[in-house]
């Protein structure tokens, strides 16, 4: 019997489509890019994803999804002001815009009217990368098998942006110019204009370190969480508990934070084992407590102040 001998798919992520299956017998195309959805099986053969996100990759797309959040909170804490008693609707309503567009994102993607997608596994940070590795057999011509290999972690954060955009274009404006009387008309639309900065900014984060993000967003969780707080406690001149109690706004903050550290935590454990990882949230109010306990000895004025008397 004759056997149809192919070359060799060259290259990490080049594979073969199936044009059409009869019984047990399949055919496949021509060497090169898998269709979206696809990805590379061992034998070089594009196959479809049928893979649904594990609990890591949720982690990572909520990560993803908590950062306009968090960007829209603070440009609007930032510009709001002391006069503006608009800055709580606006918080609301960025809440509302990033939720709806989640949902929305989720609904459109694969499997469409659903809330679950379809995906690819994950195995490695080259599947992130798949236009870095295009070979070229004869070192002149270059087989193009640039595809999604991380399907659909990779567009599906632009999708969840593109929607984030549209809804708050829809929604703020309208709501700013009738809330936030408070503020002067070229204050009122500031923490708009800085969205229209930081999308862009994060629309190329995660096109140049989408695959750095994947692996190391827990980190960057606890590293920034335990930066922030010990600033904002710093600027607020919190040294003790009776300074959080006195304004609700601080303890908002800190629950904030303490979700923030919670969150980071899970993401690194991912909760495999249930009893050895549970405890490692009792550490979430750790950072505060030792702030707390250390802050009066720590005081730039009384430093200073001891340093002179020792003079």
């Amino acid at each position: 019997a004759a056997v149809d001998i192919q070359p060799a798919c060259l290259g990490l992520y080049c594979g073969r489509t199936v044009l059409f299956v009869n019984g047990s017998l399949e055919t496949y195309g021509e060497c090169g890019v898998c269709p979206r959805g696809q990805r590379t099986d061992d034998n070089k053969i594009c196959r479809e994803c049928t893979s649904f996100p594990d609990r890591y990759d949720w982690l990572y797309l909520g990560f993803m999804a908590m950062l306009p959040l968090v960007l829209h909170w603070f440009f609007i804490e930032w510009y709001s002001g002391k006069k503006s008693s608009s800055a709580l609707l606006q918080h609301v309503t960025a809440l509302f815009e990033c939720s709806v567009a989640a949902v929305v994102t989720l609904l459109v993607s694969d499997p469409v009217g659903s809330l679950h997608i379809r995906s690819c596994r994950v195995k490695k940070l080259s599947d992130w990368y798949t236009m870095l590795y295009n070979p070229s057999p004869d070192y002149i011509t270059t087989v193009h098998c640039t595809h999604e290999a991380v399907y659909p972690l990779y567009t599906i954060v632009f999708i969840y942006y593109a929607f984030c955009l549209v809804l708050m274009m829809l929604l703020r404006p309208l709501l700013v110019k009738k809330v936030a009387c408070g503020l002067g008309k070229s204050d009122r639309f500031k923490s708009i204009y800085a969205a229209l900065y930081f999308f862009p900014i994060l629309t190329v984060l995660q096109a140049v370190g989408g695959g750095l993000l994947y692996y190391a967003f827990p980190y960057i969780i606890l590293v920034l969480s335990l930066v922030t707080l010990a600033v904002y406690m710093s600027a607020s001149e919190v040294e003790s508990f009776k300074d959080l109690l006195v304004r609700k706004k601080r303890l908002v903050v800190l629950f904030s934070h303490w979700l923030l550290h919670a969150y980071g935590i899970i993401s690194i454990s991912k909760l495999d084992k249930l009893e050895q990882d549970l405890p490692l949230l009792a550490l979430v109010p750790a950072p505060a407590l030792f702030y707390l306990m250390t802050a009066k000895y720590t005081e730039p004025s009384r430093i200073l102040s001891e340093g002179g008397n020792g003079h």
